[in-house]
């Protein structure tokens, strides 16, 4: 079921493309013609949108039947793979193919992404996080694409989470102070959300853990050699977050100290976008 939210999405996108008319489509394609198209999988990666895709075709033509071949999560191998093949209104397909290209090459881009930094990861046992450094307006979209790449969704947004940052601490003027304030501010409020608190030393580790009442602490641009030392300070139940300078190249090295948790930014702001082509069938 299409939420309002998802259709307001749909409807924004589409104005910003068709805008007044798409006129080389109203002047060529006559209003009631039925047509068909497959989705070709160009390049080798994981696919992701297949569902956005479908609900993009039901929204605007509910008798529109989507055929699909290749579900999301599952590996192509380039090959002009048909992910799905798609009957419709033809105008509406012409009008259509942009949106759902541009949200299915990059969300396939992503979950690509965070399979082979899952991948690299596996056996230990290291989480692969998302962060909030998405698209603005597409994030819903991009975290989608983590998920079905293997990766875990850290805090969706400002709201769900308290996060403590090193701008914060320098604000607050030390760790104390702001830990101090954060507990007061959910006591007043009546909130009950985790609490992660950024370190930028083993000395900021050894501070959090004497002060307590944290879930996480996030080892920020810890070399292996300190994040090793976090693992051995840290008692159960207090989870640690590996975040900064880490790339496919280091990761697995980090997941080896122990961590719980991996943020890699670049799963969402890096990445390339899949090569994906919807062509007319007959």
């Amino acid at each position: 079921m299409i939420n309002q939210e998802w259709k307001e999405f749909i409807s924004r996108s589409l104005l910003e493309d068709v805008g007044s008319g798409d006129h080389t489509t109203l002047a060529i394609i006559p209003p009631l013609l039925k047509g068909k198209a497959q989705l070709f999988v160009k390049e080798a990666g994981i696919i992701a949108g297949i569902d956005r895709a479908r609900e993009i075709f039901s929204f605007l033509d509910a008798k529109s039947n989507v055929q699909i071949l290749i579900n999301d999560g599952e590996f192509c191998d380039g090959k002009r793979n048909v992910a799905f093949v798609v009957e419709g209104n033809a105008r509406i397909l012409l009008q259509t193919e942009r949106l759902v290209l541009n949200i299915m090459q990059r969300m396939s881009g992503i979950a690509t992404t965070t399979h082979q930094y899952v991948k690299a990861v596996e056996g230990t046992k290291a989480k692969i996080l998302d962060t909030r450094k998405t698209t603005p307006g597409f994030r819903s979209f991009e975290k989608e694409a983590v998920r079905i790449g293997g990766g875990f969704n850290h805090r969706f947004g400002l709201y769900d989470m308290i996060l403590i940052k090193d701008n914060h601490i320098d604000y607050a003027g030390s760790i104390e102070t702001a830990l101090t304030r954060v507990w007061r501010y959910l006591e007043d409020h009546h909130l009950q959300i985790p609490i992660e608190i950024e370190a930028r030393s083993i000395n900021d580790v050894k501070t959090i853990l004497i002060l307590g009442n944290v879930q996480r602490i996030m080892l920020d641009n810890f070399s292996l050699a300190d994040t090793h030392k976090a693992v051995e300070l840290v008692e159960h139940g207090v989870e640690l977050e590996s975040s900064g300078g880490i790339q496919l190249s280091n990761v697995r090295d980090y997941a080896l100290c122990g961590v719980d948790y991996i943020s890699v930014g670049a799963i969402t702001h890096h990445v390339k976008s899949l090569d994906l082509s919807l062509k007319t069938a007959f």
